[in-house]
Order: structure tokens, then C-alpha cells, then sequence
């Protein structure tokens, strides 16, 4: 678990020095926003799975990157140094913060 909230942290971390519309003040906000999300997404996350089921099938499971993007901007309004521009800056840096995740999960286990 601890190393999911590394890989997450950084992966915020990347995406938010790639993409110009996201402001963070250094990487221990990152860390904070990675620990932020995690309990979003253990709390709330399943609820909008399970609510959006039909979607989820109709897409074939792509409707969760709008569950994400749901999930960052709700995690970027409760953290003060963690600023997203816009929605559609938000829904691109869920879908490469997931993306980055999922590639460190793949180096790294």
C-alpha cells in the first residue's frame, strides 16, 4: 500500500510539471494529494463504480477515467497548493496520471 501511494505521488508529480494548466507547490503536496485521492477513492470511488455500472460496461470500463477525473477535481478543491486550470485539463491529467501509475506498477512489480 505504501508503495501504490509512491507510485501515485509521483505520478501526480510528473503531470503536474508536464501539463501547464496544473499548479503544485512541491512534491510533499504531491504526496498529500496522492494520500487525499487514495481515500476518495476508497470512500466514494467503488460508490460511483457500482452507480455507473452501465456505463462502465458500455465502454467496456473506459468510464472510469471520468470517475478519476471526478475524483481529482474533488481531491484539487480540498488541497489549497494543488490547483487544476480547468475540466478538461483535469480529465487529460486523470487519464496520464493513471496511465503513469499504471506503468510504474508495471516497471516496478
Amino acid at each position: 500500500m505504501i508503495w501504490n501511494i509512491v507510485f501515485l505521488s509521483v505520478s501526480v508529480f510528473i503531470v503536474a510539471n508536464i501539463l501547464p494548466g496544473i499548479y503544485i507547490r512541491n512534491y510533499w503536496t504531491a504526496l498529500v494529494v496522492a494520500i487525499v485521492y487514495s481515500i476518495i477513492s476508497f470512500f466514494i470511488g467503488w460508490f460511483l463504480i457500482l452507480l455507473t455500472l452501465p456505463f462502465m460496461i458500455i465502454t467496456f470500463g473506459l468510464f472510469k477515467f471520468v470517475i478519476n477525473a471526478f475524483l481529482l477535481y474533488i481531491t484539487d478543491k480540498l488541497i489549497e497548493d494543488f490547483k487544476i486550470k480547468d475540466g478538461i485539463t483535469t480529465f487529460i491529467a486523470a487519464f496520464l496520471i493513471s496511465i503513469v501509475d499504471s506503468l510504474f506498477r508495471w516497471i516496478f512489480f
